[in-house]
């Protein structure tokens, strides 16, 4: 089964708010699938992924860009611990 969310490549800022527009629809219809359901569990998880990004890029070989940044950093909130 596909996933837009997931599927969705952010390069700019029209489609970093798309993504933004399908992780809320994904946390509506799929709360069960999310790790951090509150602001505050969702902040420290967003703020804890950040500090593990730059390996993610590293071992892809890849630059950081700049609005992929963001959507990768929110993808890991939503399951970071």
């Amino acid at each position: 089964m596909s996933n837009p969310l997931y599927e969705l490549k952010i390069t700019d800022k029209q489609s970093f708010l798309r993504f933004l527009g399908l992780l809320r629809e994904d946390f509506i219809s799929n709360p069960e699938g999310w790790e951090n359901k509150t602001l505050p569990d969702f902040l420290e998880a967003l703020a804890t992924d950040k500090e593990d990004i730059q390996g993610y890029y590293n071992n892809s070989n890849a630059d950081i860009p700049v609005w992929s940044t963001f959507g990768n950093i929110c993808k890991g909130a939503k399951v970071h611990e």
